[in-house]
């Protein structure tokens, strides 16, 4: 039997800014203190290592995981990976004995390697990437052993903060991404022109710019439409940025295996326009935005304009999607939510290993 409170280690390879740090932030600081002593591990420091040891959770930065096992003894790892072999995670775990392994599973890969199999638990982002994993691997996926698990969100925050007085005719759209091009599309650019030509005040706001967005934008006389902005860091930051617009621009073409961002933007009551993805590439985006009811879906760069000018001409229209996109936020991403349905996930593997009486 384990002792209470149950020891939960959270396991990246980085504490810097990216979504998956983020989603791992916000279950450790949502986990039950009475049930849960929680800590994290990554050989690498950053800004989310200060903002999860501020909140008085302990950190453990360091390159040798076997080491902090031996010293923390988790009852539970729960490892935040992309999904591919990663055996420097995970070995550690078999020879400290680990008695539960949790990873979540964030772009839907598998894993075939030895180490992999003393993971008792995966977690994929979204039911998109669940049902791809069955659909290539042709490992059942309809048991105890996988499931999904959607990404926490702040949707308290935000849905309280997010301007109420907000006109969805502001000739505005805003765009948040890192400075990768692998999180960019043409569509996020190709739009443009077209919709400056029937809209001559039209301004986009971007948060990660890539050379080649800085470029069409020059190349094409666009600069004073277009309006490059630094980096953010925290959710008062995205939230002020969404403020200054009437819908998020979503495009990238290796999709997304959930869309934290999308799914921010809709606790903002934003509506939301994106496109899908070819082929086997991540299409989770389409299961956050719904066309016609939380956003649009455009197939093209003339679809994607027309729907930028379409919400920006029908005001009420974009509200009641953004409220829409709001709810449904609320319904299933909101963290405290997610979190109390992954301490489930946790209490049963607990059990099923006889851990818990």
């Amino acid at each position: 039997m384990v002792d209470s409170p149950v020891r939960v280690l959270h396991v990246t390879k980085s504490l810097t800014l990216g979504g998956t740090e983020k989603v791992m932030q916000l279950f450790v600081a949502n986990l039950d203190p009475t049930q849960f002593e929680v800590a994290v591990f990554s050989p690498r420091d950053g800004e989310r290592g200060q903002q999860i040891r501020a909140l008085g959770i302990p950190t453990y930065i360091n390159p040798d995981l076997l080491t902090v096992l031996d010293r923390f003894r988790p009852h539970i790892v729960h490892v935040h990976r992309a999904g591919w072999p990663e055996p420097e995670l995970l070995i550690p775990m078999k020879r400290a004995r680990t008695p539960i392994v949790v990873e979540t599973n964030v772009f839907g890969r598998h894993d075939p390697s030895p180490s992999a199999a003393i993971i008792d638990r995966t977690l994929f982002v979204s039911r998109f990437c669940l049902d791809r994993y069955a659909a290539t691997t042709g490992i059942p996926t309809n048991t105890s052993r996988y499931s999904f698990l959607y990404n926490p969100v702040d949707t308290d925050f935000f849905t309280t903060v997010a301007r109420k007085d907000r006109d969805f005719s502001t000739p505005t759209a805003g765009r948040i991404s890192r400075a990768d091009p692998g999180k960019w599309s043409h569509l996020a650019l190709e739009f443009l022109p077209m919709v400056v030509r029937d809209i001559p005040d039209f301004t986009y706001h971007i948060i990660g710019a890539i050379p080649e967005a800085r470029a069409f934008v020059a190349d094409h006389g666009l600069s004073n439409h277009v309006v490059f902005h630094d980096p953010v860091q925290t959710d008062v930051q995205i939230s002020n940025f969404l403020d200054t617009v009437s819908l998020l621009a979503h495009a990238n073409d290796t999709g997304e295996s959930f869309g934290l961002v999308i799914a921010e933007a809709m606790a903002c009551g934003l509506p939301v326009i994106t496109h899908p993805c070819e082929g086997l590439k991540d299409n989770a985006q389409l299961e956050l935005v719904e066309h016609m009811k939380t956003g649009l879906v455009a197939r093209n760069a003339e679809e994607y304009a027309n729907a930028v000018i379409f919400l920006l001409a029908h005001p009420e229209t974009a509200r009641r999607m953004g409220v829409a996109g709001q709810e449904k936020a609320t319904r299933l991403y909101r963290a405290q939510t997610v979190t109390r349905q992954l301490e489930t996930i946790y209490q049963d593997l607990l059990l099923r290993k006889g851990l818990l009486s």
